[in-house]
C-alpha cells in the first residue's frame, strides 16, 4: 500500500521518497492488482488502473499500477505533483479470475456474488472489468452490474444475456488509506 504512494511520489520527484524496498517473500509472489486514486476528502475517481492477472510479483504489479492509475488513466489529466498530498490510495489485491460456467446466460444472476466477486466481461469486441466494490459502492442490482461490465467491455448493456461473452470472476483484499498520506486500513467491500 506503501508502495503505491511512494512510487508516484518518485515518479513525481517529490522530495525524500524513494518506491518502498524491503518487501517481504510474500509480495513477490504473482498477484493481480489494482490502484485506485481518489480526491480527499470528497472521494472523486481520479485514476483507477490494474493488472487482473498474476503475470507478475505483487510489488512491481502494486507500483506499476500505481503509476499508471496517476498519469496513463485516459479518463483524466495526469496527477501532478501539487495535487498528491490531496488524493487516497487504495489497493486491491486480487485472486487469479475464474471463469463461470453457465448453462443459460440468466445462470450469471446466481453465480456472481454482490460485495464478493469482480468481473471481466469478454466478448469480440474486446474486454471490461469491474472491482468488486464498485456495485457496491454504486448501489447496482446483479442486472445493473452486468450490463455495466458489458458497457465497460464495450459491448451493449444486454449482450451478457445473449451467450456471447466470457464471464470470469474474482475476489479481492483491499487497502485504503484513511486520509492521504495517513493510517492504512483493511476495507470491506461494504465500505467499512
Amino acid at each position: 500500500m506503501v508502495s503505491a504512494r511512494h512510487a508516484v511520489e518518485s515518479l513525481l520527484k517529490v522530495p525524500g521518497r524513494e518506491p518502498g524496498a524491503g518487501w517481504s517473500e510474500r509480495f513477490r509472489e504473482k498477484r493481480g492488482a489494482f490502484v485506485t486514486i481518489r480526491t480527499y476528502p470528497e472521494g472523486d475517481l481520479r485514476g483507477c488502473i490494474g493488472r487482473p492477472y498474476p503475470i507478475e510479483p505483487l510489488d512491481e504489479a502494486v507500483r506499476d499500477s500505481a503509476v499508471d492509475a496517476a498519469v496513463s488513466d485516459p479518463r483524466f489529466d495526469p496527477v501532478s505533483a501539487e495535487e498528491l498530498p490531496s488524493l487516497t490510495f487504495e489497493v486491491s489485491i486480487l485472486t487469479e479470475p475464474v471463469a463461470v460456467a453457465v448453462d443459460s446466460p440468466r445462470e450469471y444472476r446466481q453465480k456472481v456474488v454482490i460485495g464478493r466477486d469482480g468481473v471481466i466481461v469478454s466478448w469480440s469486441g474486446g474486454s471490461g472489468l469491474l472491482l468488486p466494490q464498485v456495485p457496491v459502492e454504486e448501489k447496482w442490482d446483479i442486472d445493473t452490474y452486468l450490463s455495466y461490465a458489458c458497457m465497460k467491455a464495450g459491448a451493449t448493456p444486454d449482450l451478457w444475456l445473449s451467450g456471447r461473452i466470457r464471464l470470469s470472476t474474482f475476489q479481492a483484499i483491499i487497502f485504503h488509506e484513511v486520509a492521504p498520506g495517513g493510517e492504512i486500513r483493511k476495507s470491506s467491500i461494504d465500505g467499512t
